[in-house]
């Protein structure tokens, strides 16, 4: 059976609230979604909340997915978006995406980071205050507008610039404390 078929099948019986069908497409996505929230929280229990919350968010508006893009798309769209009111929640503020204190680093050396593999420029991230992360993030890695980030975080497209800019120069300033404690 072709995999749109397959996929086609397998998300109308989940509309139809098959148990065995929502366990098959929870498998089917979860491993890459969890990975995607992973990026937006400091802890794999967090991410596994995020995701947990999203694939209920998933089942309960199957109905909205128009079949218009992918499906792991829109699945994406709402770990994403799921993420991002577990930041602006609780104990993470908006506040903290405004009054980030990044102190200005070296000038960029662009070539050290064509040498990283992408473990090690996740694991650089995870250093990141929460609102550089976040929009680095959304930008970089998930393919976000600045106006969609404003958007999104309910902050201005200036200031979403601005938490690029200051991710960009601390991962710069992490990366060569990390290459000069290395060279020791």
């Amino acid at each position: 059976m072709p995999l749109s078929t397959e996929l086609d099948d397998l998300l109308a019986r989940c509309g139809r609230h098959e148990p065995a069908a929502q366990r098959a497409l929870y498998a089917r996505y979860a491993g890459r979604m969890l990975g995607v929230a992973r990026r937006y929280v400091r802890s794999v229990a967090e991410a596994e909340d995020i995701l947990q919350d999203a694939f209920v968010k998933v089942f309960t508006r199957l109905a909205d997915f128009r079949g218009e893009g992918s499906f792991e798309g829109w699945i994406r769209r709402i770990v994403v978006t799921t993420a991002l009111n577990h930041w602006q929640s609780g104990q993470h503020r908006r506040q903290q995406l405004l009054l980030d204190d990044v102190p200005e680093p070296f000038a960029a050396d662009a070539d050290a980071f064509d040498r990283l593999g992408v473990a090690e420029v996740l694991a650089l991230m995870e250093k990141l205050p929460d609102g550089c992360r976040l929009v680095l993030n959304l930008y970089a890695v998930d393919g976000y507008s600045h106006g969609e980030i404003a958007e999104l975080l309910g902050i201005q497209e200036s200031t979403s610039k601005a938490q690029l800019s200051k991710a960009r120069k601390q991962l710069t300033r992490l990366h060569q404390q990390q290459a000069s404690y290395l060279n020791l």
